[in-house]
């Protein structure tokens, strides 16, 4: 369904499935939709005693057309495990995340990073074809470097998640360095780069607190200091995850 209203209807509406759901059975909510809204589905369906899973899917048509979909899933675990094989067969990537919302958190993490990134590469490639390459050939170049060879959400594990920035991969002041000539010829260009400016000014902010010689992720505790987090997690279970994906 395009979104929570819809949900909301088909729902809870007059002739919604909560009015025709018998006691025990399970609605998934298979859409992007808001965890407050689905936490109060939870609720309502709960008093009829009807199980909730939210089950947001990414993979898009192409996916769904090879049976290649992700979804997560939040509710009761023990009911996502009882049916597992009714989520296996709508996709190849059902997992578990945990209590109800959760499905949905993930889903609008994926979705709004996949959308920002979009925006920066949008700013980043406008500049390189104003400055005179081929995008077709900038393409192909950029594809090869270390953040092309690798896929996005992997690269969080060698420091982010692990709060591990010592020994630094490429130190700080190296990145800043790049950012800063990066901004530099789209101002020569005249080409607005908000988003990197916005990058710009997180590793300056970095720089500041004398994290030059730290990995150039650091920056990225700036945002958790904002946020009120605590991100930690154990470098085994993340070396597990990525085994687990043959990585």
């Amino acid at each position: 369904l395009p979104g929570p209203p819809e949900v909301q209807e088909v729902a809870l509406g007059p002739n919604g499935l909560l009015a025709g759901m018998k006691d025990g059975s399970a609605y998934f909510d298979l859409s992007t939709n808001s965890p407050t809204l689905v936490r109060e589905l939870n609720r309502r369906f709960s008093e009829k005693h009807v199980y909730m899973l939210d089950s947001p899917v990414s993979g898009g048509p192409r996916g769904a057309a090879s049976g290649r979909l992700a979804l997560w899933i939040g509710g009761d675990e023990q009911i996502f495990n009882r049916h597992k094989k009714v989520l296996d067969a709508i996709g190849d990537q059902a997992r578990y995340i945990g209590p109800i919302g959760a499905g949905s958190v993930a889903k609008l993490v994926h979705n709004c990073a996949g959308y920002a990134i979009q925006t920066c590469l949008a700013e980043v490639f406008t500049m390189g074809v104003k400055a005179g390459v081929e995008p077709l050939a900038l393409w192909e170049a950029v594809r090869q470097g270390a953040g092309g060879r690798r896929r996005t959400f992997d690269a969080l594990g060698d420091h982010f998640l692990t709060d591990s920035y010592d020994p630094p991969d490429f130190a700080l002041r190296l990145a800043h360095k790049d950012v800063t000539l990066a901004t530099e010829l789209a101002r020569e260009l005249k080409v607005p780069m908000p988003m990197a400016n916005l990058a710009h000014g997180e590793l300056t902010a970095a720089l500041n607190r004398g994290w030059d010689g730290r990995d150039s992720r650091v920056a990225m505790q700036l945002q958790k200091e904002r946020a009120g987090v605590t991100i930690k997690v154990d470098p085994a279970a993340v070396k597990a995850a990525l085994e687990r994906d043959g990585k």
